[in-house]
């Protein structure tokens, strides 16, 4: 594990920053005209509030300002050039077609060049430019991005988040105590924020503030678990791309580790966080459940509104350092939009327990994806974690397996093991305040007595999905997604026929709370979550 030499130190608000972020604007002014010299082409300058990044037609080169903020020390040379390396180290892991090298910044008689003979003043991320229009923001303000986008994210970030270095268990990294520093500077740059000067800003104080409380036992269980990894950091909509069919994402945090080892769900909640500000929920949650259904962890979601809740207080404190400076601002909503969000999602808990009831190919599987995305909710689904228990991803087929049981994974041991991971997701969903679905065929009573009775027990309303379709159209179903190989679920006619007969229907208590979805009279998204939402109303929350 790399520790930063950035550490920060007391600010300097002394004229000898500010003639410092004068030189080395000058500096970045004549780096501009020389490029533009060598290459007989205009040279895009963009300015961030920590940064200078030069455009030439194929590459980038990106400088550091010579800045102390709240959270980072950029005013010397030597940590400016670790930070390069850092940048270029740290963000080879999800863009390493962009990232090349650092080059020096030397001072030569004619002037500042990129490289050369004379004296080192400053250092540079030198990158090959992505095309225009790569960036998500400008995807998602062009309608280019789309659901098919998000899946691969979620699952590139699955897989660089396997891959990434674990914060070993006696770390500081991730922990009550870092949590807390974090925050604290959340809070105070909340207090030092105009935006923030409404009723709002006393609220969120109180809330981040006992959270810290509540949820340190669970990020002490986290970090044991290994769920505390080397990551990103700044997974905001401006930091990821697309190149090609591929997703990526750069410019993650090199300047502070703190900001990097977090909870995996810390980092993807950044970007979960950036959709919702842009008005995009269910693509928010479609991501939220793409990731978690690919890793299976479902046991941090008690902390899942905090870390959103942050992220946005991140993106407004960015946003107003960039309109206090002067500068461009940082996009998207600013600092009021992103202030309004962190309010809205501390008001917004609604815990509520939904179960999807029907035959194989009633359509419970899309429904439930519908039902998540237009409600902000949490899905569970039986025929992944049935296969995650035995190391199968979704989509593979049980027939592949190297030591296959004797009833297969199908057995009435396989299924209360699967039922029983079910329950416990859906209790970690449920205690942070998200409404959950679990989608499963439920159609035993005793099973769905059993999520009654938990929901009962949680004091949670609990729904059902009834899923109907008339057999033919089962069984054309059952066909077609077994020749498409694209669906966890492996049953076909046979099973069908078999459960069919077995089936129990729902009693009368069951009806009362059903909410009947049939494939012949098909309702659109937002109706089925507005009946769901609306089928007891969520109580006035007290925060």
């Amino acid at each position: 594990m790399r520790s930063i030499k950035a550490a920060r130190v007391g600010p300097r608000h002394d004229a000898s920053m500010s003639d410092d972020i004068a030189i080395s604007r000058r500096r970045v002014d004549a780096l501009r005209a020389s490029l533009a010299a060598q290459t007989g082409r205009s040279v895009r300058l963009v300015e961030t509030h920590i940064s200078w990044v030069l455009l030439t037609e194929t590459q980038a080169f990106k400088l550091k300002k010579p800045v102390w903020l709240p959270f980072l020390d950029f005013t010397t040379a030597a940590v400016r050039r670790h930070c390069c390396e850092e940048e270029l180290r740290l963000n080879r892991r999800l863009a390493p077609s962009i990232y090349l090298d650092v080059v020096e910044v030397s001072d030569s008689p004619s002037g500042p060049v990129l490289g050369g003979a004379g004296p080192v003043a400053d250092f540079a991320v030198h990158m090959r430019r992505f095309p225009d229009g790569a960036l998500w923001s400008e995807r998602l303000a062009m309608g280019r991005l789309g659901p098919a986008h998000i899946d691969a994210m979620a699952q590139c970030l699955h897989d660089f988040h396997q891959a990434a270095a674990i914060a070993p268990p006696e770390s500081p990294f991730g922990g009550a105590a870092a949590h807390d520093r974090v925050t604290r500077r959340l809070i105070d740059g909340l207090a030092s924020c105009r935006a923030s000067a409404a009723a709002d800003g006393p609220v969120l104080r109180d809330w981040l503030t006992r959270q810290l409380h509540a949820l340190a036992p669970l990020w002490e269980q986290r970090r044991r678990a290994g769920r505390v990894r080397e990551g990103h950091g700044d997974l905001h909509l401006a930091n990821v791309l697309q190149l090609g069919e591929a997703p990526a994402a750069f410019d993650g945090i090199e300047f502070d580790d703190e900001l990097r080892w977090i909870d995996v769900l810390y980092d993807i909640a950044f970007l979960a966080m950036d959709l919702l500000a842009h008005g995009q929920r269910a693509l928010a949650f479609r991501f939220v459940n793409a990731y978690l259904e690919a890793s299976g962890d479902y046991d941090g979601l008690p902390a899942l509104r905090f870390y959103l809740v942050s992220r946005a207080l991140v993106r407004a404190q960015v946003a107003a350092i960039a309109e206090e400076q002067g500068g461009p601002s940082a996009g998207g909503p600013g600092a009021t939009g992103y202030l309004a969000l962190a309010a809205e999602l501390i008001r917004s808990a609604d815990p509520r327990l939904a179960i999807t009831h029907g035959l194989p190919g009633a359509g419970k599987s899309h429904l439930s994806q519908r039902v998540i995305e237009a409600a902000g909710a949490i899905r569970v689904r039986s025929d992944v974690e049935r296969k995650r228990l035995f190391g199968l991803p979704a989509l593979a087929h049980s027939g592949g397996l190297a030591r296959p049981t004797a009833g297969g994974i199908y057995d009435a041991e396989t299924t209360r093991r699967t039922y029983a991971r079910l329950d416990e997701a859906a209790r970690a969903a449920l205690a942070g305040g998200w409404p959950c679905v679990i989608d499963a065929a439920f159609l035993r009573g005793a099973e769905r007595g059993h999520v009654a009775a938990l929901a009962r027990v949680l004091e949670v309303p609990f729904s059902i999905f009834d899923c109907r379709a008339r057999l033919v159209l089962l069984r054309q179903r059952l066909q077609q997604r077994q020749a498409q190989g694209h669906d966890a679920s492996e049953a076909d006619v046979a099973v069908l026929e078999r459960l069919r007969q077995a089936a129990e229907p729902l009693d009368d208590d069951e009806l009362a709370v059903s909410i009947v979805v049939d494939a012949a009279e098909p309702l659109p998204s937002d109706v089925l979550a507005q009946r769901w939402l609306a089928a007891v109303p969520r109580p006035a929350l007290s925060i």
